[in-house]
């Protein structure tokens, strides 16, 4: 079906429609993405304030065969909240609907609008006494629509789950106009299909999230936080299965570093604090949540014993207050930026079978090696088996001296991903960069399943021409 761009004569029809609040001029802002891979293109900016709003749109953008982009708070990084080919489309950006509606601690649920950035139901959930515990580095700017819209993941995943696991309920729009009513708060409901977890995860190709109810959880009366030096990732590991066998559920991060991370730091953010005098090859970072009666330095110290025993760990920080918590944090969470001004060839976000992970890092040197003088910053969310594996120029070399190298080099660290039987997408989504991915190492018949689910939602196309499904 042909397509149109979002032109003068479905502005009038939406002014019409819905008064002269609702389209605004288009900011530069909205035609990029973080990683400036992509530029996208926007006939007309629509920014909603109620879920009856995006109705409207979205029915007159349905009669009129104009694309929608969906777009949250932008820090998608493969792509998916900018169209750069096609006719222009509307974006309906969600960023007006930002109420938080009703909090329930009793039920431990929180309502939220789609456009609610995460910080703020975090914060909500905490002045309920309660944890919302979706973090990742961008909480202060992405929204929660477009968190659940990528099925987000970020440092927690190891105990609570991804977005998907921390939703009950959505509202949302289809790309017809109809709402799907759908806000839930109900922790068994075994009526039929499961639209919610179709739209999770679905990148705004199947409808407009509007709302959702969020599962919260008891805030933990104490954190334990610690930097620990590790021999490999395989002690890493192993130390991982101490920590669980130990404290079980407790353990809510396990993140894993490696040298070149932190000379990456000391390059290009020299102000942030590191926690050893000489750099390790291998460290972890710990953190847990316990209750009321727990020591979270007892338990680190009894962990570490343990570990050292077993000679698993080298030198360790405990954080001894909030202060030195925050900076051992501030390691981890700078490791993103510091990768983004060194400028890489190639990321990856990926996972493997914990197990498999040393054997993959091993592997993954020698392939990424035989195509030359590269660099990998290999860190992520070990305990949930998932890496950033992101491949730089040799030093004093610039990325762009490399782009006709960056296929090869992400053909070639994701067919090493298939043969672990891993995931060339283990938190980040499609996108519009891995559409050729998904067709080039997804399932067959999951591949047909999805298209066929994409023409009975959206049988003109019109939802996010070109995420997820070419």
């Amino acid at each position: 079906m042909t397509l149109n761009p979002a032109d003068e004569n479905l502005a009038k029809s939406i002014r019409t429609a819905l008064g002269e609040g609702v389209l605004h001029p288009v900011a530069q802002r909205y035609l990029e993405e973080p990683r400036r891979r992509f530029s996208g293109h926007v006939g007309l900016l629509a920014l909603p304030r109620t879920v009856d709003e995006v109705s409207v749109l979205m029915r007159l953008a349905s009669d009129a065969c104009v694309p929608v982009v969906p777009y949250g708070g932008g820090t998608g990084l493969v792509g998916g909240q900018v169209m750069s080919d096609g006719p222009a489309p509307l974006l309906i950006s969600l960023e007006r609907m930002t109420a938080i509606r009703a909090v329930y601690p009793t039920e431990n649920t929180l309502i939220a609008e789609a456009g609610a950035i995460l910080a703020d139901v975090q914060a909500a959930a905490d002045q309920a006494g309660r944890l919302f515990p979706l973090a990742l580095a961008a909480q202060g700017s992405c929204r929660v629509g477009g968190n659940l819209a990528t099925n987000a993941g970020g440092v927690n995943v190891l105990r609570y789950g991804n977005a998907r696991d921390l939703c009950l309920g959505l509202e949302a729009v289809l790309p017809n106009g109809e709402i799907w009513h759908g806000l839930s708060r109900l922790r068994k409901d075994n009526t039929g299909y499961d639209l919610r977890n179709l739209l999770i995860g679905a990148e705004g190709t199947l409808g407009v999230i509007t709302a959702a109810s969020l599962k919260l959880f008891p805030r933990p009366e104490a954190t334990g936080t610690a930097m620990v030096q590790v021999a490999s990732p395989k002690a890493a590991i192993e130390l991982l299965a101490l920590a669980r066998d130990q404290l079980g559920d407790a353990v809510s991060t396990f993140e894993l570093i490696h040298r070149q991370g932190l000379h990456f730091l000391s390059e290009v953010l020299p102000d942030v604090r590191q926690p050893f005098a000489t750099q390790p090859e291998w460290c972890v970072l710990i953190e847990l949540g316990l209750f009321a009666g727990q020591s979270p330095s007892e338990a680190l110290e009894t962990l570490y014993v343990a570990a050292d025993k077993a000679d698993l760990v080298g030198d360790a920080i405990i954080a001894q207050n909030e202060a030195q918590r925050m900076d051992l944090w501030a390691v981890r969470e700078s490791i993103p930026e510091a990768n983004r001004l060194i400028g890489s060839v190639s990321s990856h976000d990926i996972s493997v079978p914990i197990s498999r992970i040393p054997e993959f890092i091993e592997r993954g040197a020698e392939v990424v090696a035989a195509l030359g003088s590269f660099r990998i910053n290999c860190f992520g969310h070990l305990g949930d088996g998932n890496l950033h594996y992101n491949v730089f120029p040799p030093q004093d070399h610039d990325r762009s001296e490399f782009d006709g190298r960056r296929q090869v080099v992400k053909q070639a660290v994701h067919d090493l991903v298939a043969e672990f039987d891993g995931s060339i997408s283990a938190e980040h989504g499609i996108g519009r960069l891995k559409t050729g991915d998904l067709e080039r190492y997804g399932d067959a018949t999951k591949l047909a399943a999805m298209r066929a689910i994409k023409t009975a939602l959206d049988p003109q196309g019109i939802m996010n021409p070109g995420a997820v499904l070419r």
